[in-house]
């Protein structure tokens, strides 16, 4: 469970070190697909079970790398925006929980997305959090 707290800092000093070059300095975003029923899960493969996001209905669910979480979200198609309300969480015990706080904190955070192809990347602004990749169904 460390190895998966390292990663997961590691991820998130890397991507908030970078910016979207091709957003950059405009203000309005571009229209996005619906997220609606869509699977996610994180792109960087991480040492036990790997966080998963699953859009359906206006409800946000997963597992954040050992508890299960559950929430709400709101999205805007034609401005790229997705906010994520309400997070709660299962209370199973774990060795390390800071990887899967740091997980649950920035998926909090996010206010806009951006999907290209089978990525999805989680921004804060123009701070790119996090990328994730589509699951099939």
């Amino acid at each position: 469970m460390k190895k998966l707290a390292l990663i997961f800092a590691i991820l998130f000093v890397v991507v908030s070190c970078t910016t979207n070059n091709t957003i950059g300095s405009t203000k309005k975003s571009k229209a996005q697909p619906s997220l609606y029923s869509t699977q996610w899960t994180l792109a960087e493969v991480v040492k036990g079970k790997n966080p998963t996001m699953v859009l359906e209905n206006g409800k946000i669910s997963g597992n954040a790398g050992c508890n299960n979480y559950f929430g709400s979200f709101e999205m805007d198609t034609t401005q790229g925006s997705l906010k994520i309300n309400n997070l709660g969480t299962t209370r199973m015990a774990c060795p390390n929980m800071s990887a899967e706080s740091n997980f649950l904190k920035i998926l909090g955070e996010t206010n806009r997305y951006i999907v290209n192809g089978e990525h999805l990347e989680l921004y804060k602004d123009n701070l790119l959090l996090l990328k994730m990749i589509k699951l099939s169904k």
